[in-house]
């Protein structure tokens, strides 16, 4: 089963994040937080079993939001 990562650079790490089964990770570099996360959602998918995402494939999209005045 194919899951999906989304991996953002921290203050002082990447984090990365599967939103299939909400479990994120993260480690010093982009491969480090890769694998960290794969061995997370493992752990997941050993105790809670394999989620039902078949046909739900999954959209990832960007999208901007306008910033107002912010609250004093």
């Amino acid at each position: 089963m194919e899951f999906t990562a989304i991996i953002r650079k921290g203050e002082r790490q990447y984090v990365a994040l599967c939103p299939e089964v909400d479990v994120a990770s993260q480690g010093t570099t982009v491969d480090e937080a890769l694998k960290n996360l794969k061995e997370a959602v493992e752990l997941y998918v050993e105790e809670m079993g394999l989620p039902e995402l078949e046909g739900k494939e999954a959209i990832v999209a960007r999208f901007a939001v306008e910033e107002h005045a912010k609250a004093a």
